[in-house]
């Protein structure tokens, strides 16, 4: 298939949905399927933005004009591009369009999709309706939920990452939503990466239990939750280090403030890998994921993962058997669940283990099988609904 991909991101951008568009591009094109896609140009990028820059490998690569997000300065929002996908889609038609996000790009791909009659399915990989809230435009939250509404209905079916996404937003009024999950990769994330010098960088006790929270060091994540939780698990033992991954709009306030906590910056690939396996409980308070990459990457790095009972803690979490679940929102039972878990190392060592067996079982192969079915069955269905017409087209002329 020849297959477009929209999205305001992709790598080597840090975030979730990078990371997992990143990975199904890859797995997509091992499989003979075509790419391309469509994304704003970023501060990295090279050529003219308002020209179509195709690049090769690993996909071919239209840059659009994008402006940057308020307080994510690193990152761009893609500005409608009817004319340009208009011109380019008709030119070398895809069998297929792939959405998956849901900014002014993606409203004009949906538009030129329908237009030109291409099968186009859309994603719904962040809550931004949701995020309103942290950053005080609570008010916007009915708005923006409409306006992502009417773009998904647009569109032949919306992929969701959980179950419990899945059936809300068929109860919120998006029809025709599937599950599209994700998997994990067991030989990056793993316990073989655990190294003790980086441990030495942490901590002076070799015993000590360190805690690792990854992600954007931003209000949406609830970030506020982890270091209250840190600190009762100090209260309950001394001997615990929290160390946090990423980059964000608190990271230069958080780090004047807080000496005590390991602020590492972003990190990528090995580097990456390390830290995970190096800690031994993480850390994950945010209330605004649709699933949540890094839980699943944490329990493949065997280690024991305290998080909300949602999106994927509750697809893959069973509470105090391969993790620690608390209910949705509860911060006064994530800091008491914390507290309570550095009492015990038993508990936390045999999460650990079955974290990781329960990791091992997370295949992207499935995740990826599922998803190209599903859009060649899109194809296939244009393809007969093509040929029908035009075989009563030739009935109606009587020329056969």
């Amino acid at each position: 298939m020849r297959i477009a991909l929209i999205t305001e991101t992709y790598t080597p951008e840090i975030n979730g949905v990078a990371k997992t568009l990143a990975r199904l591009v890859q797995e997509l094109i091992k499989r003979g399927h075509a790419l391309q896609i469509v994304r704003p140009k970023q501060p990295a990028d090279t050529g003219d933005a308002q020209s179509a820059d195709v690049q090769p490998s690993p996909a071919d690569t239209v840059l659009v004009t994008g402006l940057t997000i308020p307080g994510y300065s690193a990152l761009q929002f893609g500005l409608p591009a009817t004319g340009k996908l208009k011109s380019l889609w008709s030119e070398r038609v895809p069998d297929v369009i792939y959405v998956a996000t849901e900014g002014p790009l993606g409203w004009s791909a949906v538009k030129v999709a329908n237009k030109l009659n291409i099968p186009v399915v859309s994603g719904f990989h962040t809550n931004f309706d949701a995020y309103s809230k942290h950053y005080r435009l609570g008010f916007l939250e009915k708005i923006i939920f409409a306006y992502l509404k009417r773009l998904h209905n647009k569109t032949r079916c919306t992929l969701a990452p959980s179950s419990q996404l899945v059936e809300e937003l068929k109860s919120r009024g998006i029809t025709d939503t599937h599950l599209f999950s994700r998997g994990v990769d067991t030989q990056v994330f793993s316990p073989q990466h655990r190294d003790a010098e980086l441990r030495k960088q942490w901590t002076k006790h070799n015993d000590d239990l360190i805690c690792l929270y990854v992600g954007r060091i931003a209000a949406e994540k609830n970030i506020s939750t982890v270091i209250t939780a840190f600190d009762a698990m100090k209260q309950a033992n001394e001997h615990v280090q929290l160390v946090m991954v990423g980059d964000g709009p608190l990271l230069k306030s958080l780090s004047r403030q807080r000496k005590d906590i390991v602020f590492a910056g972003a990190k990528l690939g090995n580097e990456l890998s390390r830290y995970y396996a190096s800690a031994d409980i993480f850390l994950f308070a945010s209330e605004t994921e649709t699933f949540g990459n890094v839980v699943v990457e944490a329990m493949s790095s065997g280690l024991c993962v305290v998080s909300n009972d949602y999106a994927a803690a509750r697809m893959h979490i069973v509470n105090k058997e391969n993790g620690i679940t608390v209910e949705f929102a509860n911060k006064e039972a994530f800091v008491e669940s914390c507290q309570k878990l550095v009492t015990d190392k038993k508990l936390i060592q045999d999460i650990q283990l079955a974290a990781r067996e329960t990791a091992e079982k997370i295949d992207w192969r499935q995740v990826i099988d599922a998803f190209e079915n599903r859009l060649a069955s899109y194809v296939n269905q244009q393809q007969n609904d093509r040929k029908n017409s035009k075989q009563q087209a030739i009935s109606a002329d009587g020329s056969i």
